[in-house]
């Protein structure tokens, strides 16, 4: 009996307290309809007597007068009324779309995640799959480029080592016709490479993106956007470069024996040290670029602009100059014994080409158009007659 008695002592309380609150429910639901009415009802009457000061008017015209202030009022109430919905609404919007975008980024968020761990699985589709989708991540999100593009060079740079390491790997020694295409020896790393270049044409936060001391003997890098890309002392021997934009990249030390790179855009690339023996560098972009101390033996410049590259101490015999443009490029100690030149190549004020060992020949006439071209990737490259 003495335990019920406390719970029988709170039960009038709590019904008290239900009580109240309904109470205050129903005045707070009563009191703006009230208050509208008193604003709606008594207000006008109010302002015209304020108005008419104690001046008698007919009860006609004050009645008119007051309809006039209550349609003014209800114009006021309705129009704050509308501007109040106004606000909700764009309120109630900006709270959707910011729940929106935070489970879009959540989604994001887990689609990066599984791609990621993709990446270092034993199966070469699941690889490949899981670049592709940072691919199209990337594509979509712009604040997760940057990581996309740094796993994507972070990937080549570990998975193809210059000098190779690994048992399937192709030692450095093997001849170029016996390398495999990389898109056949490694076929995710061809796609981290043509993700990267395509990547790359975005707006960036960053410059500069590390893919120095990699293998990409044959890598298919045809019209891919290289721009401002480190390859210092990377193996790019027989690489298809085919209209890809290497602005501003540096190349110093690189590889570079027979790759095409026929119509691509090196401006002020720096290809200092650079093996480019036997390349292809047909109506290439060469302006303002770096050759100092490179190796250019046997290297096809025909038609390409070289307006304002640097040559020193390069060596270019056995070139083939003819229609390059050399008019301000800076040739001091250049070696050109047998490089090749015609009546439409254009050199220095005052250099003596003759002196110098050009032989002056025939003029190829207009190149032949890109369809008609073998892949470079699969071409067969003749040994070179500079290599002892």
């Amino acid at each position: 009996m003495e335990t019920g008695e406390p719970d029988r002592g709170r039960r009038p309380r709590r019904g008290r307290l239900v009580r109240h609150r309904a109470i205050v429910g129903l005045l707070a639901g009563t009191a703006v309809p009230a208050v509208l009415g008193t604003v709606l009802v008594v207000l006008p009457g109010m302002v015209v007597d304020h108005d008419l000061a104690g001046a008698s008017v007919a009860a006609q015209d004050r009645l008119k007068a007051v309809n006039d202030v209550r349609t003014t009022l209800l114009q006021t109430v309705g129009g704050m009324v509308v501007a109040f919905g106004a606000y909700a609404t764009w309120r109630q919007l900006r709270v959707s779309q910011d729940s929106l975008r935070a489970t879009q980024e959540g989604h994001v968020t887990d689609r990066f995640s599984t791609a990621v761990d993709q990446l270092g699985s034993d199966k070469l589709e699941t690889r490949i799959g899981g670049l592709h989708a940072l691919w199209r991540i990337a594509e979509h999100s712009a604040r997760d480029r940057e990581a996309v593009i740094s796993i994507q060079a972070a990937y080549l740079r570990t998975h193809l080592p210059w000098p190779p390491a690994g048992p399937q790997a192709p030692a450095a020694a093997v001849p170029i016709n016996d390398v495999v295409p990389l898109e056949v020896r490694a076929a995710d790393a061809q796609v981290a490479l043509t993700g990267l270049g395509v990547l790359l044409q975005q707006p960036r936060e960053q410059s500069w993106v590390n893919l120095g001391v990699t293998d990409l003997r044959r890598a298919d890098c045809d019209g891919l956007w290289l721009h401002e890309v480190n390859l210092d002392q990377s193996c790019m021997e027989a690489a298809g470069l085919y209209r890809a934009n290497l602005t501003q990249a540096s190349l110093v030390s690189a590889n570079l024996r027979h790759a095409d790179l026929k119509t691509a855009i090196l401006r002020r690339t720096r290809c200092v040290l650079a093996d480019l023996r036997g390349a292809r560098l047909v109506e290439t972009d060469l302006r303002d670029a770096d050759f100092t101390e490179a190796d250019l033996r046997e290297a096809n410049l025909r038609k390409a602009d070289a307006g304002g590259a640097v040559f020193r101490r390069a060596d270019l015999r056995l070139a083939d100059l003819r229609g390059s443009d050399l008019r301000t490029a800076d040739l001091l100690h250049a070696r050109l014994t047998g490089a090749l030149a015609s009546e439409h190549t254009r050199w220095p004020t005052g250099f003596d080409y003759a002196t110098a060992g050009v032989v002056v020949t025939e003029d190829p006439g207009p190149e032949p158009p890109p369809l008609l071209q073998p892949s470079g990737i699969t071409t067969q490259h003749p040994p070179l007659r500079s290599i002892p």
